[in-house]
């Protein structure tokens, strides 16, 4: 007999196509997720994925098995939300509306038009001051850049995956070959970072560049509205991510594309230990947006 967990695992496991970030969704460990699709693959007698170093990939027989078993998982779930209802006021904290991502209206009209008894109250601030509040039971969840390095967090269902970018004045040296590397980045002024935790500022902006030069994060910073001005009077280079110019426009910043860094994600976090409905409804409608 198939398990629930058993088919929740693999069903995150074909979504996100990556052991890590299903074993950080559902609060597992790799090994344990490992250990599931091993013990499905000898029910189905076949292997449901390919793994390599670099990747993973459904394989046609687990793909079949996705087809058949998503539209009854998902019943079942629905048939158990509509059992518990869910109430109250979600204390949400948030960066930025780049950190929220460019769907993060429809995860809040998901969530609320599912439990009309929710109101979700958004405050804007930093990294350090949502964390702060998450422990003093302040706020209820945060969306957060990732990595934090924070172990009395769990960090939930990802809310966006971005492409790197490089904000820049319309006359730097850069515009004219229209890319930017990270070794450019050892010539330019950046952002300190303020109010994030180190994990997420070397992820921003590494410390060095791959052949070992120092990177300049020297630029107090505490809102992106104020780098964008810094930005604008070519005081300073701003590392981001590809929604930026979307929600912090300026005509004299020009956003070129950053390569040599991987993409940045955004998720949803919240202090271990103090799980409620409130927020497992609030996580699930993250993951059914961002389907």
């Amino acid at each position: 007999m198939v398990e629930l967990r058993e088919i929740e695992v693999f069903l995150v496991l074909v979504e996100e196509l990556h052991f890590g970030r299903t074993a950080e969704r559902l609060r597992l460990s790799p090994s344990r997720i490992s250990q599931t699709v091993r013990v499905l693959e000898r029910r189905v007698d076949g292997r449901l994925f390919e793994r390599t170093s670099r990747k993973v990939v459904l394989t046609p027989l687990g793909q079949r098995l996705s087809d058949g078993l998503r539209t009854p998982f998902e019943e079942i779930h629905r048939v158990m939300r509509s059992l518990g209802k869910v109430g109250g006021e979600m204390r949400l904290s948030v960066a930025n509306r780049v950190c929220a991502g460019p769907l993060f209206i429809e995860i809040l009209k998901t969530f609320e038009t599912t439990h009309p008894d929710c109101r979700t109250v958004v405050r804007e601030e930093t990294t350090l001051d949502g964390l702060a509040r998450l422990r003093k039971r302040e706020a209820d969840v945060m969306i957060a850049w990732q990595p934090m390095g924070q172990a009395d967090m769990t960090v939930g269902p990802v809310v966006s995956r971005q492409s790197r970018v490089l904000l820049v004045r319309r006359d730097h040296h850069l515009v004219r070959r229209g890319y930017a590397t990270v070794e450019d980045l050892a010539e330019c002024d950046l952002p300190d970072g303020g109010g994030v935790p180190t994990a997420t500022l070397d992820a921003f902006i590494p410390p060095f560049t791959p052949s070992g030069r120092p990177i300049r994060r020297r630029y107090a910073q505490s809102t992106l509205t104020e780098a964008v001005w810094r930005i604008a009077m070519g005081l300073m280079a701003h590392p981001t991510v590809e929604t930026s110019p979307r929600f912090y426009d300026h005509p004299d910043i020009v956003a070129l594309p950053l390569r040599g860094l991987p993409p940045l994600e955004s998720a949803l976090v919240w202090a271990t230990g103090r799980d409620t409905p409130l927020i497992h409804a609030f996580a699930e409608a993250v993951t059914e947006v961002r389907r």
